[in-house]
């Protein structure tokens, strides 16, 4: 009786381990396929820009989904480098300017005989180039710069290449000026605080803290790019759209009159290589989310989320693509 107790003790006990083998062989298929979620970086710019904080507001909204395993927000050189680390696989999604992502489509500037397949999900805010004078400086137009100290961006910057094109507008070139700085937005206030510069070019979201900054030391006003030469600007450079930096707006300035001048669209782009139902599901949250009370970000709070998939210079990604004809909001 005993041997046969320990017997059935025995078997019962063989049967659970096979039933655990069993089950942990099945979990270890069923994770090493399911999982079929993705785990997306997600390439921003600098710590200190726009770019990166927008990066970590979307990373919980993306990581809702089940089709997102994690997030990582990465660091970055910003649009350039992000366009080429989503080309060599680095990064499924990531934040760009429009002009870039123009001249990779384009295979243009630095992206010359190396054009890229670049895929938008949905379009942002835009930068706006801001070109700040010393009232003293006598400079009301663009045109005003010849012969003028100007702070033109870091070489290879987003704000250098605005500045060529806006100075190319009014037939201007690095030539005409008295003088030149490739300075960062600190060192340009800065230097026109010292009365080193006459004026400086700023192309980023509205407002800029370090103009909020100079606006409370020094005397100066915003120069208008309008009229002839920003049609020049957007007929040449389509990624270029009119903008009016709004009086009498606290959050931007409080100017007493309105500024114009134009912006560059930013962007939301992702791997071709995604599926169209994980970029589908990111392309919804990100939708919903800009209709919540949650946003957090400024810049994301000036958008109108049914106009984020328009004028785009980059073609859809087919999972955008989709969602967004579900909403009816593409022209």
């Amino acid at each position: 009786m005993f041997n046969r107790l320990l017997f059935v003790l025995a078997l019962a006990f063989t049967t659970i381990l096979a039933a655990c083998g069993g089950d942990g062989g099945s979990e270890e298929a069923s994770g090493s396929s399911g999982s079929g979620s993705e785990s997306i970086v997600l390439g921003t710019g600098g710590t200190s820009g726009t770019y990166y904080p927008i990066g970590g507001a979307l990373k919980p909204v993306f990581e809702e989904s089940d089709s997102i395993d994690n997030v990582t927000v990465e660091s970055t050189g910003a649009s350039v480098a992000n366009i080429q680390n989503i080309e060599d696989s680095l990064n499924q999604m990531a934040i760009i300017m429009s002009d870039v992502g123009y001249d990779a489509i384009e295979g243009k500037g630095q992206f010359d005989g190396n054009a890229v397949d670049v895929q938008a999900m949905a379009g942002m805010y835009q930068n706006v180039v801001q070109v700040v004078a010393l009232k003293e400086s006598g400079i009301s137009s663009i045109e005003d710069l010849e012969g003028k100290k100007v702070g033109v961006g870091k070489v290879g910057s987003g704000v250098e290449q605005s500045a060529q094109k806006v100075l190319e507008a009014v037939g201007l070139t690095y030539d005409d000026l008295s003088k030149v700085t490739h300075t960062g937005y600190a060192d340009s206030v800065q230097e026109m605080k010292n009365g080193n510069l006459d004026a400086a070019f700023f192309t980023s979201g509205v407002p800029n803290s370090n103009i909020t900054d100079l606006m409370q030391q020094t005397d100066i006003h915003f120069v208008e790019i309008k009229g002839d030469t920003a049609e020049a600007l957007m007929e040449k450079y389509p990624f270029y759209k009119a903008n009016t930096i709004e009086a009498g707006d606290e959050a931007s300035y409080g100017l007493e009159e309105s500024v114009e001048t134009v912006g560059i669209q930013n962007m939301i782009i992702v791997s071709p290589d995604l599926s169209e139902d994980v970029v589908y599901d990111m392309t919804k949250r990100y939708y919903e989310y800009l209709g919540t009370e949650e946003v957090s970000v400024g810049a994301l709070k000036q958008l109108d989320r049914d106009e984020i998939a328009k004028d785009l210079i980059a073609p859809l990604h087919p999972g955008a693509k989709k969602f967004y004809e579900e909403q009816g909001i593409l022209e």
